[in-house]
């Protein structure tokens, strides 16, 4: 991939969203945005508050970790200093941020998304599809979205019947959609 307009690596990884405090005594629920929500949010850990569009900004507060409990599909946070509904009112639709260093090794054939973004995309038979401009969480697959020619616009589902090959070190992503996909 030719470094010309390649977005450069982010600093910091999102790891979860604030969404309301809970209760009145200074938790919050978190919605996970990783993998590993057991590593990121554990006792006595640290986070990045973000922004309410993920960023973290020039000097980001760190808020730490002083108890964590599962909560339906979330996780109760509840930080240090933080000892009431009022402490954490503000926090509500904030992300939570991690720095790149403090993310742990990637497995085998793992990729973070943002690695995603910028990769060309082509069929099995090399015709070009597109860029990769965005990646959507959703069930039961992922969504790459991949302009074309013309800006025309692909909504490409990130699993393996799809997705055949992903070539991080050429930044290249090998595809073999089904027929009607690239019609859309």
């Amino acid at each position: 991939m030719a470094d010309d307009g390649a977005r450069p690596a982010p600093e910091h990884l999102v790891v979860g969203h604030i969404s309301k405090p809970h209760g009145t005594k200074g938790e919050v629920f978190v919605w996970p945005l990783t993998d590993r929500p057991d590593e990121v949010f554990e006792d006595s850990g640290t986070v990045l508050l973000g922004d309410t569009e993920g960023v973290a900004g020039e000097a980001p507060e760190a808020l730490e970790i002083e108890r964590t409990r599962p909560f339906k599909r979330g996780v109760l946070v509840k930080f240090v200093a933080r000892d009431d509904r009022a402490a954490v009112a503000s926090l509500a639709g904030r992300y939570l941020l991690v720095p790149m260093q403090q993310a742990g090794p990637l497995e085998e054939d793992e990729l973070f998304y943002h690695q995603l973004l910028d990769m060309e995309v082509q069929t099995v038979d090399g015709t070009r599809v597109g860029t990769v401009r965005e990646v959507y969480e959703t069930e039961p697959a992922h969504l790459l979205e991949v302009e074309g020619a013309q800006g025309k616009r692909h909504l490409i589902p990130f699993a393996q019947r799809i997705v055949k090959k992903v070539d991080a070190e050429h930044g290249r992503i090998v595809i073999a959609p089904p027929p009607g996909l690239l019609e859309l």
